[in-house]
């Protein structure tokens, strides 16, 4: 900086201040989030496969959970948090997550991705090593547990690509369109913290998802087609009648 002056000397000080202020609030949030997740634990609030917990905070770690937004049945996992109530195993049950990416933000997304000098696939086996793609279905990786991870898109509209491939690497996931996606990407977001199970330490995850009125009316126009497979139609009406009670009971203020 040069020479020490009394301007020099002001700015060093100011700067030490500042790093010492952010050192020590960084601390206090430390260990806020220690005792919170013992308190987790303690009392057995974790709902969520650690699984998806690790793959929220992974992606929140190297900045790209903004551009994902879960549209699946674990988006019920973030409602009734918020809610602070427990909905039925039979709403919940899923060996799957959709991720729905945004693709009006494709060009940051890819410079986020270069910047930490990996891929899609590579970050959810940083999460799980046993992650690999589904040949026959080229949005979908799965792990040895038969978990699936799939990556939805809207249907193609203005200046989007297609297809569009999440990165350069050979063994990567190509987006699959979806129906009415479009519906779910340009709704007001829903977010909340949502909990491993017990025996993960307690450890949270902000979920990203959708509004819960357009989760309800999404289920329901799925419940109405008539491709759609018998059983998902009636897991469909049951969803949408689980987060509209929530809704109306225990959200209002949403």
């Amino acid at each position: 900086m040069g020479a020490r002056t009394a301007e020099t000397q002001a700015i060093y000080d100011k700067f030490t201040q500042k790093k010492q202020a952010s050192a020590e609030r960084l601390a206090g949030l430390k260990a806020a989030l220690d005792q919170q997740q013992r308190l987790n634990r303690a009392l057995r609030v974790g709902r969520v496969d650690p699984l998806v917990v690790a793959l929220l905070n992974r992606l929140a770690s190297i900045q790209l959970s903004d551009h994902f937004r879960v549209v699946c049945t674990h988006a019920l996992y973030a409602y009734e948090a918020a809610a602070g109530v427990r909905l039925d195993a039979d709403a919940l049950a899923t060996r799957d997550i959709d991720l729905l990416w945004d693709t009006r933000k494709r060009i940051i997304f890819s410079t986020q991705l270069a910047r930490v000098d990996s891929f899609m696939l590579g970050l959810l086996k940083k999460v799980d090593a046993s992650f690999r793609m589904r040949q026959s279905q080229k949005y979908t990786a799965v792990n040895k547990d038969g978990f699936e991870v799939d990556i939805i898109r809207r249907e193609q509209m203005d200046d989007d690509p297609h297809p569009i491939k999440l990165s350069d690497e050979d063994d990567d996931f190509w987006v699959v369109q979806a129906r009415r996606a479009n519906v779910l990407l340009y709704a007001p977001g829903f977010s909340a913290v949502i909990v491993a199970t017990n025996g993960t330490n307690g450890t949270m995850a902000r979920m990203n998802t959708v509004h819960p009125a357009t989760f309800v009316a999404f289920k329901r126009w799925m419940a109405g087609l008539a491709d759609r497979d018998a059983l998902k139609r009636r897991r469909d009406v049951l969803q949408a009648d689980a987060v509209q009670i929530l809704l109306n009971e225990y959200l209002p203020q949403v």
